[in-house]
């Protein structure tokens, strides 16, 4: 079993000047390191305050390199996470973005600053505890444009689709057919495939302009199990 250890619940005792020291210091190490590459990423995380999306009692790690518990069945993922994805799929200005797993919302804002007032940001959550905590948390800061959906995200949303852009955020047995088929031609979809517990692809999936599908492993990881129709247990 792969797992992470997560730092006991505590009140928070830093003050917002610091959370705003820990954000930009973070954006230098994840830039450092290799993860952090796309100028609009980069002013998206410099901006969303990350310890905002995080339950009160462990917003003082919000920055630590640590998935950390939400309300309902879910995590929000370590900070690196999100460039590692998002870098990937060269999400970008005007995009049409999908996420599956909406999770504190953290993700939704980011990609909202990302693709602009042109573009479309789309988050489906599962969980109807974690939705309410993501869609609480970007209303409460300004996302109200963001798109938030309380459903079965292995199934995509087709009101809205296609997506130039599309993730998801926790463990498939193999990546969701609708998510595939909501994909415009040229677009990028990206998602953790393999079992719950284990080790796990990133996979990164292309879909070409000839019509031709490619498919690359980014990196290994390790995520909680989607949920739904095309995950490893029902809603």
């Amino acid at each position: 079993m792969i797992g992470w250890i997560i730092p006991p619940p505590k009140p928070p005792t830093k003050t917002p000047p610091e959370f705003l020291q820990e954000r930009l210091k973070k954006v230098r190490e994840l830039e450092a390191k290799g993860f952090l590459r796309s100028p609009r990423l980069k002013a998206a995380m410099r901006k969303v305050p990350r310890e905002a999306f995080i339950p009160y009692n462990y917003r003082d790690y919000a920055y630590q390199e640590v998935p950390l518990p939400l309300p309902g069945e879910a995590t929000i993922s370590c900070p690196h996470s999100y460039p590692l994805f998002y870098e990937a799929l060269q999400l970008g200005l005007g995009h049409r973005f999908l996420e599956v797993g909406s999770g504190s919302g953290y993700g939704a804002a980011l990609a909202w600053e990302v693709v602009g007032p042109g573009g479309l940001a789309v988050s489906l959550e599962i969980d109807s505890e974690t939705f309410a905590f993501a869609r609480d948390n970007l209303q409460r800061l300004g996302y109200q444009q963001v798109v938030i959906i309380n459903g079965d995200g292995s199934k995509g949303y087709p009101p809205l689709a296609p997506y130039d852009r599309i993730c998801f955020t926790a463990a498939a047995p193999e990546v969701p057919p609708p998510l595939l088929e909501q994909l415009t031609v040229g677009g990028r979809l990206i998602g953790p495939v393999g079992k719950p517990g284990q080790i796990q692809d990133l996979v990164l999936v292309v879909r070409e302009d000839t019509g031709a599908w490619r498919r690359v492993v980014v990196e290994r990881v390790v995520y909680i199990p989607l949920r739904g129709e095309y995950g490893y247990s029902p809603g």
